[in-house]
Order: C-alpha cells, then structure tokens, then sequence
C-alpha cells in the first residue's frame, strides 16, 4: 500500500521556485533542496524524480504567478501606456523592495542554463515570446490610439521594451539603485513616441 505523501506540494514548490530563484539551478544542492523544503531526499525524489524537473516545475510556476500576471495585466488595458509604465514601475518597485537581490527567475535561467539545456532553454523562450506578444498587442493597440509612434512595427517596439526589462532586471541585480532604473525605464517610454 503506497503511503500518502505528508507535505503539501504547492507549498514544497513555492519554497523551490524560491531557492532556485535565489541560488540557481548549479549552485543548489540536493541538501540544500532537502534542508530547505523540509522534506527528505526519498520523498523529494519519489515526488519529482530529479532534480531538473522539479527545477522545470519550479520555472512554470514562476511562469504562472509572475509572467502570467504582466500578460493579463496588459491585456485587460483600457490604456497602453498607463499599462506599460506601469509594468515599468512594479519592476522597479519589486527590484527596490529586494533585499536578496535575486532578480528575474526568468532572467536569471536564461543567463545560466538556456544555451546549455535544450528544454530549460524553451521554457525560456516560451515564457519571453509570451511577454513579447503582449507587448506587441499593448503597443499596437496605443499605435491604434495614437499614443505610440508607428515609425516601427509594434513587434519592433515590444523587442526593444522587453530587451530593456531584461536589463532593468540584470542591473537592479547588480545593485543599480531607483535613479538608475527610472532612467532606464524613462527612455525605453520615450522611444515608444
């Protein structure tokens, strides 16, 4: 008679996007996994197999808390700008607020594992075209509005905002301080004019 599992596994997953998130997917050890979801290594491995795809399972996760949020969030915008700005600012408020420094999960990934893991790297690539799709529905609805340029496709606009989120995000890693991210954030507006 199989046992049944005594831990919660959402709970165990949240605690895992948020080790993996702060140390990476290298750097965290199978101890560090058993230390921090409280669980033991039989039970760890009976539940995910390995520790790859509870790192993939933490990643979509991520993907559908954080991404799915800005995605909806621009979707249901009566406003394009407001929308984007306010993209814009939550990233800078969450970077500012902190303190661990661990950035973008997403970022992050894309940094250490994307070109070295063929399936972590399409997770990736998923997760940034759907960021980049609604960028470029966002921005082609304020095109439509005329509160963007139309001197470049919209998919045009959508690449360079979401290449300056990726770097918003590096930096603010880095220690970059409010300015810094304001200015980043403030240019990437103004070119959309």
């Amino acid at each position: 008679m199989a046992r049944n599992k005594e831990f919660d596994e959402e709970e165990l997953l949240e605690k895992a996007v948020n080790l993996f998130w702060r140390k990476g997917y290298n750097a965290t050890s199978a101890q560090d996994l058993v230390d921090e979801l409280k669980i033991n290594r039989s039970s760890l491995y009976n539940t995910y197999k390995d520790k790859k795809t509870l790192f993939q399972k933490s990643l979509k996760k991520y993907q559908e808390q954080q991404t799915a949020a800005v995605i909806t969030m621009l979707a249901k915008a009566d406003d394009p700008e407001k929308a984007i700005k306010k993209v814009f600012a939550a990233l800078i408020k969450e970077s500012n607020e902190d303190t661990t420094a661990k950035g973008c999960f997403m970022v992050n990934t894309a940094v250490e594992l994307a070109g070295q893991d063929a399936e972590i790297g399409a997770l990736v690539h998923n997760n940034n075209k759907s960021v980049e799709d609604a960028l470029t529905t966002t921005i082609e609805k304020g095109q439509q509005m005329g509160q963007f340029s139309t001197r470049n496709t919209a998919r045009a606009y959508a690449r360079f905002l979401f290449g300056n989120i990726n770097a918003l995000r590096v930096i603010a890693r880095s220690g970059a301080d409010k300015n810094a991210l304001n200015d980043v954030a403030d240019i990437a507006l103004a070119a959309l004019k």
